[in-house]
C-alpha cells in the first residue's frame, strides 16, 4: 500500500470530499489509467472519462470488478470503492444522461494517481523481456490450462499443438492421432516469481506419466506425457526431475515422459480457450477436470494467485 498524506487519507480512509474544481484530474484527457492511489489497482481507462462540468472527474464506465458499490446510510446516493482496497473514490449516479451509457463516476482526483500509455507501454516491454516460455503436454489440454493459470508469476497460458510432423495442425487432425502432435499448453512465466523446477514438480503432480500416450480414458499420441523444452537449462532441470521422481519411487511403473527440444507451437483454435472455467458444467468437465483441478488447488495452495 502507498503511504498517504493527511489530506489522502481524509478523503480515501474517512471517505473525505476535495474542493470542486480543485482536483488534478478535472480537466485531464490524456491517454492511460487511472489507479487507485492507495493500492494501485487500475480503476478507469482514459477512454471512460468525460467532461460533466461538477468539478470532479467523471467516468462513464469502469475496469470490470475495480470497483465496489455501497448505498449510503441516508440511502439517497451510492458510494464507489476500490475493490481492493475499500478506498473511499466518490459516488455514481444514473440517469443524467450525459452519455450514452448514462452512467456518472464522480471521483475524488485526490483517490487516483495516473499512469500513461506510454508508461504501461514501456512496463509491458520490460515485463516482456524479463518473461521465458515453458511447453508441456500431459493429456487433455483443458486441464492442464485451467490449472496453470491459476499459479502466481504465470502471464499466461495458451493450449495447443507441439512436436508433430506436418507444418501445420488444428484439432481435427491431432485428435486422429495421426500427425505426430501432442496437446500441449504454452506457459508464459516470470522467473522471478516462479520457477521453471516448479513448474515441473506442478506438471508431474497432475497427470501419470508412467502411461504411453494415453491420460485415463483419452488415448492416442496427441495424449502423451511430454517436455517441450526451450533451451538448455530446461533440458537438465526436466532431466533431473524425472531423475529424483525414479529416486522417490513414486511411481511403480516407468516414467515415459518425453523431455526433446521445442520447435514449433501451433495455436488451438478460439473454442478451447478457458474450456473449463466456460464449460465447467459439461459432463467431461465436470467428472474428468474438476476433481483434478480441485486437487492440484488444495495442493498448490501456496503458489496460488492471490
Amino acid at each position: 500500500m502507498n503511504e498517504l498524506t493527511e489530506f489522502e487519507k481524509y478523503v480515501i480512509e474517512q471517505k473525505g470530499t476535495e474542493r470542486p474544481f480543485s482536483g488534478e484530474y478535472v480537466n485531464h484527457d490524456a491517454e492511460g489509467l487511472y489507479l487507485c492511489k492507495k493500492c494501485l489497482n487500475p480503476l478507469y481507462k482514459s477512454e471512460f472519462k468525460f467532461n460533466a462540468y461538477c468539478g470532479w472527474p467523471a467516468f462513464d464506465d469502469e475496469i470490470h470488478g475495480a470497483i465496489d458499490r455501497t448505498l449510503d446510510a441516508d440511502g439517497q446516493r451510492t458510494e464507489i470503492t476500490c475493490h481492493e482496497c475499500g478506498g473511499h473514490l466518490g459516488h455514481v449516479f444514473k440517469g443524467e444522461m450525459l452519455t450514452g451509457k448514462n452512467t456518472r463516476h464522480c471521483v475524488n482526483s485526490t483517490s487516483m494517481v495516473f499512469k500513461s500509455k506510454e508508461e504501461i507501454e514501456n512496463e509491458r516491454s520490460a515485463k516482456a523481456k524479463s518473461m521465458e516460455l515453458a511447453t508441456f503436454g500431459a493429456g487433455c489440454f483443458w486441464c492442464i490450462e485451467a490449472i496453470f493459470q491459476r499459479l502466481d508469476g504465470v502471464e499466461s497460458v495458451i493450449s495447443g499443438y507441439s512436436g508433430g510432423g506436418t507444418e501445420d495442425a488444428h484439432y481435427e487432425a491431432v485428435t486422429s492421432g495421426t500427425t505426430g502432435h501432442a496437446e500441449v499448453v504454452q506457459v508464459t512465466y516470470d522467473p522471478n516469481v516462479i520457477s521453471y523446477q516448479t513448474l515441473l514438480a506442478v506438471f508431474f503432480a497432475i497427470h501419470d506419466p508412467t502411461t504411453l500416450n494415453r491420460q485415463g480414458n483419452d488415448k492416442g499420441p496427441q495424449y502423451r506425457s511430454v517436455i517441450f523444452t526451450h533451451d538448455a537449462k530446461q533440458v537438465d532441470a526436466a532431466t533431473i526431475a524425472i531423475s529424483k521422481l525414479i529416486q522417490q519411487g513414486i511411481w511403480p511403473k516407468p516414467i515415459v515422459t518425453e523431455v526433446t527440444m521445442f520447435e514449433a507451437f501451433y495455436q488451438a483454435e478460439s473454442f478451447h480457450e478457458n474450456y473449463f472455467a466456460n464449460n465447467a458444467e459439461q459432463p467431461y468437465c465436470q467428472i474428468l477436470i474438476k476433481p483434478k483441478f480441485e486437487q492440484a488447488m488444495k495442493q498448490f495452495e501456496a503458489i496460488l494467485k492471490k
